[in-house]
Parts: C-alpha cells; structure tokens; sequence
C-alpha cells in the first residue's frame, strides 16, 4: 500500500450541519515514511466537541494534543515534526498561539508558516495547525 490513511471519517458524520460528504482523514503516511497530519482545531477528536471557545491559548493546546496523538498513532511522534503551518483568525493571537505551539515543539526546529485568515470552518475556531512529519526508521 502506497499511502496509509489513519482516522478516516465523512464529514457528513462530523458535520451535520454544513450538508457536506467528503471523505477525508485525519492523517496519512505515504509510502512509509511521510506524515501529513490534517489540520487540527480546538475540538476533541473523541467527540467533534469545540473545546476552548474564546481561549485562543486552549485551543491551540487542544490542537497540538490531537497531533501529538494522531503522530503516535501513524507511528512518529512531535520530535519527527518538519513543517508546521498556523492558520489565526486575528494577528493579536500570534504570540499566544506560538508560546503553545513552541512549548509543544521545543527543541524540534520544524520550519514554520503563518497565516492570518478572515475564518475557520466554523466560527468559534480561532486557530488551527497542520504538520508534516517523518516516521522513524
């Protein structure tokens, strides 16, 4: 298998309310070695519960948590972490955001991107993070 898809889901299941049918997932491994984790929001993945509404600091929390564990689960971890991009709805988060997000990926080195974004996929979001990351040999 060229690719390993880890978590999949429809967003018919995930989001009821936007009337959408995709199939998506929330990590993939190509060819073994690559790691492309989705982006990832204040929300629990057990539950699609918005967690951190109006704490832009919580949700980022929430979101590096659900890399950290969606990373273990395609077998890699934080430390294996390339490229992160951050998507902020509002340029004021930006400290906050990074003191998270560098607490979680100290001493990592990852290169970086930063976007400021007029929304998320729903309004209470105001961060979200994807990553790029290897699996060890």
């Amino acid at each position: 298998m060229a690719h390993e898809r880890i978590r999949k889901f429809n967003t018919k299941d995930t989001y009821p309310e936007q009337k959408l049918d995709n199939d998506l997932c929330q990590v993939v491994v190509a060819k073994g070695t690559m790691i492309f984790v989705r982006g990832q929001i204040g929300q629990d993945l057990a539950t699609s519960k918005s967690v951190g509404i109006g704490d832009v600091a919580a949700q980022t929390e929430q979101a590096m948590k659900n890399i950290a564990m969606l990373l273990d689960e395609a077998g890699s971890k934080l430390e294996h972490v390339c490229k992160i991009t951050i998507y902020i709805v509002d340029p004021r988060y930006r400290e906050e955001v990074y003191r998270v997000v560098g607490r979680h990926l100290k001493g990592v080195f990852p290169v970086s991107t930063g976007i400021v974004v007029s929304a998320l996929g729903r309004p209470e979001w105001l961060v979200e993070v994807d990553a790029i990351a290897v699996k060890p040999d």
